[in-house]
């Protein structure tokens, strides 16, 4: 069996799709997604209807992105955030255009589903963003650092690539796990599009949402696998840009 690891969607269907066609995942294969399915491009709920129907097929895992819980929220309460809709919750809630309110109440079931982190029995953690608490996810106090926490990631990168995770100085939480894998803040900031290992934590965002190709990476061999440029596959739109 293998784990696979997909980094943010954002509403990438059709690169989605692309995706699967290159893992061609097996019956007992785990298909773990890391969050993000909505907001960026234009098939934000044809996303999350397309997932609904691959979890009645495959085995799949969905974690919570800071997009889904924010899309969430929209839905269930009409609140519209102005830095969401900045962020490309405009292009998510132009997705929902002619759907009634059965689609609507079927996709809050769906997000209101979601999993805030997942640790697998050989101490791996998955997780969109981070944790902040030295003791691990068990200890969070802040549950929210689940879905935005940016300074694990940040943290990992700054790493001296020799520091050890035995050496005394090596990152308390960072410890408490063999390996992290996590999405949220995207590579092609810092100019990569391929997932990224710094320190124990993989980096699966390869900014779908941008200009970047959406990834998939197999958690037992890292080897991984994208799709086209997901720009390319929505001529004429913008995404998150």
């Amino acid at each position: 069996m293998r784990t696979i690891v997909f980094g943010d969607i954002h509403g990438g269907l059709r690169a989605l799709k692309n995706l699967l066609e290159k893992t061609d995942p097996a019956p007992e294969d785990l298909l773990l997604f890391l969050g993000d399915y909505v907001d960026g491009w234009s098939d934000a709920a044809g996303t999350l209807d397309f997932l609904m129907e691959l979890r009645k097929e495959r085995r799949c895992l969905f974690l919570r992105g800071n997009h889904d819980q924010l899309c969430l929220q929209w839905l269930s309460s009409g609140m519209e955030n102005p830095l969401w809709l900045k962020a490309g919750g405009l292009t998510t809630q132009k997705s929902y255009t002619g759907l009634g309110i059965a689609t609507r109440k079927k996709h809050m079931r769906f997000l209101e589903s979601l999993q805030d982190y997942y640790l697998d029995r050989n101490n791996r953690l998955y997780v969109h963003a981070g944790f902040t608490n030295p003791k691990g996810v068990l200890q969070e106090y802040f549950p929210k650092n689940f879905y935005w926490d940016r300074t694990l990631w940040e943290m990992a990168l700054s790493l001296n690539p020799e520091l050890s995770s035995e050496d005394k100085f090596y990152p308390a939480r960072m410890k408490q796990y063999k390996e992290i894998f996590i999405g949220h803040t995207a590579l092609t900031k810092i100019g990569i599009t391929t997932p990224l290992k710094a320190g124990n934590v993989w980096n699966v965002d390869t900014g779908a949402a941008h200009m970047g190709p959406l990834s998939a990476l197999e958690v037992q061999t890292k080897k991984f696998w994208q799709s086209e440029p997901v720009h390319l596959l929505y001529p004429g739109e913008v995404g998150r840009n």
